[in-house]
């Protein structure tokens, strides 16, 4: 099933994939990669100027990391916004996305958050680094085929 946003999409010959809706009614779409910083400064112009969030996971061992962007735009008034989803899916081997910092500043911790836990790579991030973990641990938390060190430190212990 196709919603209002995809449909729109399709007739401006942007390319992308309807997942169909949420359990709230909401819309969700795939983007490529290589598509997804184009997409998101259109979504932008046409009005979804609102990131409500950005989360990713771990599909399942081995296979795919997703980027999800959580957008709201409000054009007949507060009570009435209109959301979408977006996906983002990433090979686990070498995970780049693009970042959508420039489009919506407030992507900053999350997608830092999303890097420090998953290591999904956001070309074109102005502080990419670890923000949860220190500088030298080894690893991405988060990610299913993790094996948990056996050891902790406790840093700092008085």
């Amino acid at each position: 099933m196709q919603g209002n946003l995809s449909a729109w999409l399709v007739k401006h010959a942007l390319i992308h994939r309807s997942l169909g809706f949420d359990y709230q009614g909401i819309e969700t779409l795939q983007i490529k990669p290589e598509d997804w910083h184009s997409i998101a400064v259109i979504l932008y112009v046409y009005g979804y100027n609102y990131l409500r969030s950005q989360c990713a996971y771990d599909v399942a061992p081995g296979g795919l990391l997703a980027s999800v962007y959580h957008l709201t735009r409000i054009e007949y008034g507060v009570d009435q916004p209109e959301e979408v989803c977006i996906k983002v899916f990433a090979p686990r081997r070498d995970p780049r996305i693009p970042s959508v910092f420039w489009v919506w500043k407030s992507v900053d911790f999350q997608e830092r958050e999303s890097y420090d836990m998953l290591g999904i790579s956001y070309d074109n991030h102005p502080r990419l680094k670890r923000i949860l973990m220190p500088e030298s641990w080894i690893g991405w938390p988060l990610r299913k085929d993790y094996i948990t060190p056996n050891f902790y430190e406790i840093q700092d212990a008085h």
